[in-house]
């Protein structure tokens, strides 16, 4: 079965009275933008938070499920300290709603330079308190006593994961229970400013005034920034998802090597995906950025799908207007649900992966696939930052990475929106580091 479960023709949840003014705006309906309306909320700021489709219609609710420390950039890893202590001190039932749970991730080996590699991310990351260890052969058999191939593996015991089609509703109730206004199919169409400062948004509902803005926006980001002529280093790949039917428990967590990845979930069944292999449509903004792009792009050729043209009504679709009028419907209400189609072929491939590493099962019966649209940057870090817009802060740019970090990002993102000098360092996420193609070596695995 191919589609994703939350489209347009669910009910919106959250529909409530628009506001004349509140303290901050927050545009995009994701993990990202709702954690922060929610931590700016309990500062007592009146928000209100805008979602053109649903909450999560997009890749907050189609991702992996992954709430991982392991691999991550070492300049990610005090935000998603934060974010898994955030996860872990839900109150019971919300955690519950949400599928969290920490039952490890462990990244597989089947080369000694994989091995390697694991070795120096973890060498860089014990500074930081993880409890990731390496495991020999015979501990990643004992781990997986009916799997194949694998030589050693890296293992993350508090590491967690949640369950993305709950987690982002059952969170959305309870942020609007605690003073979050909450607008589902409601786009933001742009900024109104005065003196160059933001002094409102323009909603397909009516205007709104504010003073802050939090763009949260996706794969929807650079497109928005863009009419109000400001450039961003933002392309989107599409990733694709395969469900399998219940089978029998090949480990209580989520798992890698360097073909697929897996997930074990609340109904039994595994979250089946490429490791990395993604499809990418050219666009506009594929020329605009391709020297900052470059080096990515050559670094792992074998992983991208490159596709002619985007669908239409995409952010980087052909045809897709890059300016507007606050006055007029914009892109954003055009297409306010992204929803590629899943490349068959890649998933067909993990598939045949999947059952020569694990032969009892053999090839696993698939209950549903879908794709979505990750947004990534070059260097596959976030932007964290004030924008060169007065009163405008962006939040994107997540590469991936955004469900598992989305409690630890809204934290910095509140001490910005309030004039406080971040609580992390952010200089790795910061607005203009693309300016001259110069770009940090990754620490990420």
């Amino acid at each position: 079965m191919t589609g994703f479960p939350i489209t347009l023709a669910a009910p919106r949840e959250h529909h409530g009275p628009l506001p004349d003014a509140v303290d901050v705006t927050v545009i995009g309906g994701g993990i990202i933008g709702l954690m922060a309306a929610w931590a700016l909320a309990r500062e007592s700021q009146r928000v209100l938070l805008c979602e053109k489709g649903r909450m999560a219609g997009e890749q907050s609710g189609r991702n992996w499920g992954w709430v991982r420390q392991q691999g991550r950039d070492l300049a990610e890893l005090p935000m998603m300290i934060d974010a898994l202590r955030l996860w872990r001190d839900l109150p019971p039932g919300l955690r519950q709603a949400a599928g969290f749970r920490q039952t490890g991730i462990t990244y597989l080996a089947r080369t000694e330079a994989q091995l390697a590699a694991y070795q120096r991310w973890l060498d860089g990351a014990r500074p930081h308190g993880v409890d990731t260890v390496l495991l020999s052969r015979r501990q990643t058999e004992t781990m997986l006593p009916n799997a194949a191939g694998w030589i050693g593996a890296l293992h993350t015991p508090s590491d967690g994961q949640a369950e993305p089609l709950a987690a982002v509703p059952a969170l959305a109730r309870a942020a609007a229970a605690d003073g979050v206004t909450i607008r589902e199919g409601c786009a933001v169409r742009g900024l109104h400013l005065s003196a160059g400062q933001v002094a409102g948004v323009e909603t397909e509902a009516g205007p709104v005034r504010c003073t802050r803005v939090i763009l949260a926006a996706g794969a929807w980001s650079a497109l928005f920034l863009r009419a109000h002529g400001l450039s961003l280093p933002q392309l989107a790949v599409t990733s694709s998802v395969s469900v399998t039917g219940p089978l029998p428990e090949l480990l209580p967590g989520a798992a890698a090597d360097d073909r697929f990845a897996i997930r074990r979930r609340g109904d039994g069944g595994y979250t089946l995906t490429p490791w990395s292999r993604h499809e990418f449509h050219i666009g506009p903004a594929a020329f605009r950025h391709l020297l900052p792009f470059l080096p990515q792009f050559l670094a792992d050729p074998a992983s991208t799908r490159f596709r002619m043209a985007a669908p239409k009504g995409f952010p980087d679709a052909w045809r897709t207007p890059r300016r507007w009028r606050l006055s007029s419907a914009t892109p954003f209400e055009t297409c306010r649900i992204l929803d590629p189609q899943p490349d068959r072929r890649a998933l067909d491939g993990i598939r045949r992966c999947f059952a020569d590493a694990f032969p009892d099962i053999g090839l696993p019966p698939i209950g549903r696939t879908w794709a979505g649209m990750i947004d990534v940057t070059p260097d596959s870090l976030p932007v964290i930052d004030h924008a060169p817009i007065p009163g405008l802060i962006v939040a994107t740019g997540m590469s991936g990475h955004g469900f598992g970090i989305g409690p630890g990002v809204a934290g910095p993102l509140a001490d910005l929106a309030m004039g406080r000098a971040p609580r992390h360092d952010l200089s790795a996420f910061r607005w203009g580091r693309f300016g001259r193609f110069r770009q940090r070596p990754s620490t990420a695995i």
